[in-house]
């Protein structure tokens, strides 16, 4: 059991490692290759890709402790998720080992024995909550899907919409994400959101950038073709719509961020429940704005739906939008200039809404500060970038 005095001596902790995580993290797997050996199979040949994923994901949950909520959330998604990568029960204990080492080595004013101790329960109570969920979903799911891609459209020289065929059955809902890996790539995993709502046909849609240096998200876009095969991981997230209620939805989408929102309107549309939808579309010039049409013609389709593309290279217009109000006569198909946190605030009221962000991580967290200043609780707004805004409210 965690109590106050072990979250401080955690927090204490993680303030001081903070800005010496990268050394942390060599040193984290440093001890971990050296000291067991046989878990660097579990790792792609190139640790660049890798980076710091392990132990920020270790330090994330060590900063949800006093979140148990959104902590289980978190932690299940990764048990489940790292069934791909082959991970057992039994690995579990030699990660906590070079956890606690990296920490003793580069947290040296705030740790002693009581620190130590707790990190401990903390840990314990991190991997049962992994390999609880492991082991539940190893009962009715793969560790992985093999599914071959049937559709490579070219939106953009650098962005993709990819269609695929699993192999198996594969459920999920709308607003989730899962993770690819290619063939090209062995062991290297990205995450990408479902582009739609889950189909009669089965067929899965991911809308893919090309970045700079990005193993996964060049061959996707670059090498894959119609008949390759890649890899999924389950499906993860909570970016997903509550039909129980019938709050409007406010949603971000800045970039390929578009993909779930879109995902997040087919679901609202089959549900048959018309509630207010605002949607508004960033992207850095027009020409980035890949997806504006499909959106358009589903704005076209149904009366709650609002969609409004924002650019923020674009100069902005020469009157304002304060007090024009929400709903689809308000500014239909403008194109609005400026940063998409800073637009969406030139409309409102949103204290009534749930927001839906998804983005670039620096977009996510601006805009959920925004929003709650617009009155919206943070219960209430949702997205999957736990990891970067737990490492923002330190």
């Amino acid at each position: 059991m965690v109590d106050d005095q072990d979250t401080a001596l955690i927090r204490a902790t993680l303030d001081e490692i903070e800005p010496v995580a990268d050394s942390a993290t060599a040193y984290f797997y440093a001890m971990l290759f050296v000291e067991h050996p046989h878990l660097r199979d579990l790792f792609p040949i190139s640790m660049d890709t890798q980076r710091d994923r392990i132990f920020r994901a270790l330090l994330t949950s060590a900063r949800l402790i006093d979140d148990p909520d959104v902590l289980v959330q978190y932690l299940s998604g990764l048990g489940r998720g790292h069934r791909k990568y082959g991970t057992l029960p039994e690995h579990y204990p030699a990660v906590g080992e070079c956890l606690l080492a990296a920490l003793s080595q580069y947290a040296t004013l705030t740790w002693n024995d009581a620190s130590e101790a707790a990190w401990v329960r903390v840990y314990t109570r991190i991997s049962q909550i992994m390999i609880d969920s492991a082991a539940e979903d190893e009962k009715h799911a793969p560790a992985w899907w093999d599914a071959e891609i049937v559709g490579h459209e070219t939106r953009t020289p650098g962005i993709a919409v990819l269609t695929v065929r699993p192999d198996r059955p594969y459920s999920f809902r709308a607003g989730q994400h899962t993770s690819v890996e290619t063939p090209w790539w062995p062991r290297v995993w990205r995450h990408y959101s479902f582009a739609s709502a889950p189909r009669s046909d089965g067929l899965l849609t991911f809308h893919v950038k090309a970045i700079p240096a990005g193993w996964v998200s060049n061959a996707l876009v670059q090498r894959a073709r119609p008949g390759d095969v890649i890899r999924l991981g389950p499906p993860n997230g909570s970016m997903t719509v509550d039909h129980s209620t019938d709050s409007g939805l406010l949603c971000l989408g800045g970039g390929t961020g578009i993909a779930p929102i879109k995902a997040l309107v087919e679901d609202v549309a089959e549900r048959g429940r018309p509630r207010p939808v605002e949607v508004f579309y960033g992207a850095r010039s027009e020409h980035d704005l890949y997806d504006l049409d499909t959106m358009l013609g589903l704005e076209a389709q149904h009366r709650w739906l609002s969609v409004r593309p924002v650019v923020s290279d674009a100069r902005p217009a020469s009157t304002g939008h304060q007090g024009l109000g929400v709903g689809p006569a308000a500014g239909r198909n403008e194109r609005l200039a400026g940063q998409l946190p800073d637009v969406v605030m030139q409309y409102g009221p949103w204290s009534r809404y749930d927001g839906y962000l998804s983005g670039p991580p620096g977009m996510v967290r601006v805009a959920a500060e925004v929003l709650r200043g617009a009155g919206i609780p943070t219960d209430r707004i949702r997205h999957d970038s736990i990891e970067e805004l737990a490492a923002a409210a330190r």
